[in-house]
């Protein structure tokens, strides 16, 4: 794990929007395409803002979230809802966005479909990833129905999850697909988030499912 350290949160979003933007542009000169992966929340939405002006090549770069709760996309809850208002917009709205969410009535009943629309753009040239304080990630939560299953290296590239702390049924991508990503970054904030850090070095990925991508990670960290 490579940890960087900002004197605020301002730089801290700047510089790395321009650090994925560096790295997909990397990908587009050695693979002539790039799957971006990022999650939803509110807090990487300054470096999406960044992101969108950005002058790539557009049109090659696939955008997939990290997970998606099982809600409407007019829902305020919904991840793809607030990618398309601050990420796929700008220069980046010619980006191909893969869905993590059809018309199926549960994440169950759609992953096959969403598997095959995914797959395609595998493996993830550049990976954002969050955490909360109860150390999840995506939608890897402590605790949840699936959790060991989609930690281990034989699972799907998509399950759903079902947790207390989620709220929703959610989907999201697994471990194997997490640990494929060429380039990996965290981004978290914040005193209380950091000592969830510090104590997920030293807990299994079942306790702690950042665990499970934290020795290739490169984490981003500002008060």
């Amino acid at each position: 794990m490579e940890f960087h350290e900002y004197p605020d949160r301002e730089m801290m979003m700047l510089r790395l929007a321009q650090r994925l933007s560096s790295e997909l542009g990397e990908s587009l000169r050695s693979a002539g395409r790039a799957t971006l992966s990022v999650p939803g929340g509110t807090t990487p939405g300054p470096v999406f803002d960044t992101l969108s002006g950005v002058d790539l090549d557009w049109q090659k770069i696939a955008v997939v979230l990290n997970d998606e709760r099982w809600v409407p996309e007019d829902s305020p809850r919904s991840n793809t809802r607030l990618l398309r208002e601050r990420l796929l917009t700008g220069r980046a709205a010619a980006a191909q966005f893969v869905p993590l969410r059809n018309d199926a009535p549960t994440p169950e009943a759609g992953r096959e479909e969403l598997c095959a629309g995914l797959e395609p753009h595998l493996p993830i040239s550049v990976l954002l990833l969050g955490m909360g304080e109860d150390m999840h990630t995506a939608s890897l939560f402590p605790g949840a129905d699936n959790l060991e299953a989609a930690l281990r290296a034989d699972a799907p590239p998509l399950m759903a999850m079902r947790a207390e702390a989620a709220g929703e049924p959610r989907i999201t991508l697994t471990a194997p697909i997490l640990q494929g990503a060429l380039r990996v970054h965290v981004l978290i904030t914040g005193a209380r988030k950091r000592d969830a850090l510090e104590r997920a070095l030293t807990l299994a990925p079942r306790e702690a499912p950042i665990a499970c991508i934290l020795d290739q990670a490169q984490v981003h960290w500002a008060e």
